[in-house]
């Protein structure tokens, strides 16, 4: 039984998500994390299961978006494409827009620790959000509340070379010219836990040929990876 506390933030939650429960429970389930349950010893289910539905579902709805609208695009850039959105960073982006953070049911323990601003927890629960949609009013509903949430950024990357795996691309460089692998340093770590800025370098030959930020490792060798196949000149 839902207090009513619960029951309006859940209605806030549906005027900003756009869509209208006809199964309330289900929004709740993917806004519980397991740790309040593991706490509470309560009948409520976690939104561990709709996660791993959702994440599926996500990717049904970008690939096929992708597929109708960038035809002059290969299987290979396609999911790239789709990579560069569907990860954790851009996923706890979109939750922090929706403010799902403060309608996440949490322990005490995960909650002192900043669990409703942690990307891991925002970025599993749009998951949930979407399997719970997907599960209350099907495909087409749930692809007309949740493709505009990607549509502007994913045309952005397929007019740009944004999702390009520079890594491997330095890495076949490397190897073509038959020099030292790069190798890849993170220099500094700025900002507090859930908005984390990284400084990689990356050398060849215990050289410096790139430097690069981002906000997780792997976007910082990304970057650091270009600017050092822009320094040594390679054609993109």
């Amino acid at each position: 039984m839902l207090s009513k506390n619960r029951k309006d933030k859940l209605v806030t939650c549906q005027k900003k998500l756009g869509y209208p429960f006809k199964n309330i429970t289900l929004l709740n389930q993917a806004l519980t994390h397991k740790s309040f349950v593991n706490e509470n010893n309560c009948n409520y289910k976690d939104n561990e299961r709709l996660e791993f539905l959702g994440d599926s579902v996500l990717d049904l709805i970008i690939g096929e978006y992708s597929l109708k609208n960038f035809k002059n695009r290969m299987e290979g850039d396609l999911s790239k494409i789709r990579a560069a959105l569907v990860n954790e960073i851009n996923l706890s982006k979109i939750a922090r827009s929706l403010n799902l953070g403060e309608n996440i049911q949490l322990g005490k323990g995960e909650s002192l620790s900043g669990g409703h601003n942690k990307n891991s927890i925002l970025a599993n629960t749009f998951e949930a959000i979407v399997a719970a949609i997907y599960l209350d009013g099907g495909l087409k509903r749930s692809t007309k509340v949740i493709l505009p949430l990607f549509k502007s950024d994913l045309h952005h990357l397929a007019d740009t070379s944004r999702y390009r795996d520079y890594k491997s691309e330095l890495q076949e460089h490397s190897q073509g010219k038959k020099i030292a692998i790069p190798v890849y340093k993170v220099e500094k770590e700025i900002g507090p836990d859930h908005d984390k800025i990284f400084e990689v370098t990356v050398s060849i030959s215990s050289k410096i040929v790139g430097k690069g930020k981002g906000k997780n490792k792997k976007e910082g060798e990304q970057e650091a990876a270009r600017e050092a196949l822009e320094n040594l000149n390679v054609k993109q």
